[in-house]
């Protein structure tokens, strides 16, 4: 969900670049009335990715790791439902930008800071 939030169609590969385009921007972002499905394994989101092997990862303590601070961080668990417009409320009512150095520590994109920028910016920040 955060990397959604924080998506700036910048990716790990270009077949995962357009995969994330086409779900962030072609129905999230377009239909924020879309149901999300939270889970702890590889999804569509990962389809894609070139470090996903089956409904795992090459990286799954990292990536797991990362998955449970977020999941702590915005109280939702595996096989929750939403609405991307209600994924986008909890982060934004639970989090500060300056949250996402602990939540997603490890992360690769984090010192980028295209994700503090985008939740401050729902925030309604910038």
């Amino acid at each position: 969900m955060l990397c959604a939030i924080g998506w700036q169609g910048r990716g790990y590969s270009p077949d995962f670049t357009e995969n994330m385009n086409a779900i962030v921007l072609g129905r999230l972002r377009a239909d924020p009335a879309t149901e999300v499905v939270f889970t702890m394994e590889a999804d569509s989101i990962c389809g894609p990715c070139p470090s996903r092997r089956g409904t795992g990862c090459v990286s799954a303590t990292r990536i797991a790791a990362l998955d449970r601070r977020h999941a702590s961080a915005l109280g939702i668990g595996p096989g929750q439902r939403m609405s991307w417009a209600e994924a986008q409320a909890r982060a934004t009512e639970r989090l500060r930008p300056q949250d996402l150095e602990r939540i997603c520590r490890g992360c690769q994109w984090l010192a980028l800071g295209m994700c503090q920028a985008a939740l401050a910016k729902l925030q309604g920040g910038q």
